[in-house]
């Protein structure tokens, strides 16, 4: 992204290490994260306009806390530290950091004491903590400019220097003022300009992926999902009909699902598509399939074989287009990354097929990436679509995948697609789904006859990355309408249960 201005968040194994990058490209500037261990020629290599020193949840004082390259410090560029970054700024110049066995978590009241390059007024306000050090004693050269009840250094800089530190976390909601803050550390301090736009990505991307491809064949795989639909978009408007896509139809997508998919690209946007029909191969190999991970690997292969096939007709493609996003890039250098891809992604394809990667949603969050899709007009109920299993319904039916179980499902969740949008909660809820408990029956009367059949489990959660969720608090009056409907309008489910459990300990799947 060198045609942007760069702010590197340095990560010290902080939760909110993405929410900051992703605060910082709200103000509309470029950022990267990278580990604590960068040097400072690396740092001063990337030519960056400003860094970010993360939270994290260690001590400064515990041997093996993560630290950084000193020489960061020296570097002309302006360093803002956050939490135990603005605590190392500390201890690592000169000031001094203890532990007080007081610390403060949860909102908690500031006082500025004098307007700065960050606080553009003096006085009160609300700021979250979440803190057990406390930095007691400011190196030389450097101002204390706020304070709290338990920490004396609340706010810390050395203008001359263009070091900054806050005791608090500006990039939650739970700061108001927080991304003023931050804006201005950014656009007055680091001199950042606001180029980060919509617009601007999209055209560099353009760019990018023309450089790339000259006027060589290109072969995207659509899944139905939001990212290969923003990376097929945007690769189509930058290579026209050098594009070929391939969408395998598993026969385990939702209502609708494939003849939208179809309809968006190949008639909306007049992109060739491939359209594989394989819904029968992909039952066959079901068949008899419970294990959870079996029928992942199943699914998976078959998605494989299915797209090599396609894909042969195609033999003059030299690139291969992926919805890769920026934090499948971050996760990557972890060292089971490679193990928790491979589960979850069926469209993962191997490596022997002959492709040069064109990656251009590589550098966006989830967010910036339906941007980006609403920007190229594609419709909203691509846009907009929740998550979804690379394996589709095929892990959403607990036991064996028939085409018969596959039906009651698909009916089972479209209602609760079709309630959750009509209740206005389609873009609060991060999932939303059904679940048949396939080789479960229970008793039921209906129409005072015993029934003896399958319960249906709904799921909805709330979540920023998926990393962690929480249950959706849906209204009592939605559940109810969901449960009258699916047992009335569902034949075989005679019973709705709700799924209360987070993530952890829980997964937003159930397989």
């Amino acid at each position: 992204m060198s045609d942007f201005d760069t702010v590197l968040v340095v990560d010290f194994g902080a939760q909110y290490a993405q929410l900051i990058a992703r605060r910082v490209r709200e103000a509309h500037v470029y950022s990267e994260i990278v580990p604590h261990t960068i040097t400072a020629a690396e740092v001063a290599a990337r030519n960056p306009v400003g860094v970010i020193l993360s939270g994290g949840p260690k001590s400064v004082h515990v041997a093996g806390a993560p630290g950084l390259d000193p020489e960061v410090f020296e570097l002309d560029v302006p360093l803002l530290g956050i939490c135990y970054g603005a605590q190392l700024v500390a201890a690592s110049l000169g000031g001094t950091v203890a532990r007080t066995g007081r610390g403060e978590y949860g909102r908690t009241a500031l006082e500025v004491d004098a307007p700065s390059a960050l606080f553009e007024v003096a006085g009160g306000q609300s700021v979250w903590m979440s803190h057990g050090d406390s930095i007691v004693g400011v190196p030389e050269g450097f101002a204390a400019t706020a304070r709290s009840a338990e920490a004396p250094v609340a706010a810390l800089e050395s203008p001359a220097r263009r070091i900054f530190g806050v005791q608090f976390h500006p990039e939650v909601v739970h700061t108001p003022r927080g991304q003023e803050l931050l804006a201005r550390f950014l656009h007055d301090v680091c001199g950042a300009r606001p180029t980060w736009t919509m617009t601007s990505i999209i055209e560099s991307q353009v760019e990018a992926v023309r450089d790339q491809v000259g006027a060589e064949r290109v072969i995207c795989g659509l899944s139905g999902g939001v990212d290969s639909a923003v990376a097929a978009a945007l690769v189509h408007k930058a290579v026209g009909e050098q594009l070929t896509c391939v969408y395998v139809d598993t026969g385990l997508m939702r209502e609708g699902e494939s003849d939208q998919v179809v309809e968006t690209f190949r008639r909306h946007h007049g992109i060739e598509l491939v359209h594989v029909r394989a819904a029968e191969r992909f039952f066959e190999r079901l068949a008899g399939v419970v294990d959870p991970e079996e029928k992942r690997k199943a699914i998976g292969e078959r998605f494989i074989r299915e797209f090599e096939v396609a894909a042969q007709g195609l033999s003059d493609a030299r690139f291969l287009v992926q919805g890769t996003l920026y934090p499948d890039v971050i996760e990557s250098g972890t060292p089971d990354a490679a193990r928790i891809k491979s589960h979850h992604n069926v469209g993962g394809l191997p490596a022997d097929l002959d492709f040069e990667l064109v990656e251009p949603l590589r550098a966006l969050f989830k967010d910036e990436v339906r941007r980006v899709g609403e920007e190229l007009g594609l419709p909203p109920e691509i846009v907009w679509r929740q998550p979804f299993p690379g394996p589709g319904l095929g892990v959403r039916v607990l036991g064996e995948v028939t085409p018969e179980r596959l039906a009651v499902l698909r009916h089972a969740d479209a209602i609760v697609r079709e309630e959750i949008k009509a209740a206005g909660l389609e873009r609060e809820i991060w999932q939303a789904f059904a679940v048949l408990a396939a080789d479960i029956r229970s008793v039921g009367v209906m129409g005072d006859e015993r029934t003896y059949a399958s319960p249906v489990i709904l799921r909805a959660v709330t979540s920023d990355d998926a990393m962690t969720a929480d249950w959706a608090r849906l209204p009592h009056e939605l559940l109810e309408r969901l449960s009258s409907r699916i047992v009335n309008e569902v034949p075989g489910v005679n019973r709705v249960a709700y799924d209360i459990t987070s993530k952890p300990p829980g997964t937003i799947e159930w397989e």
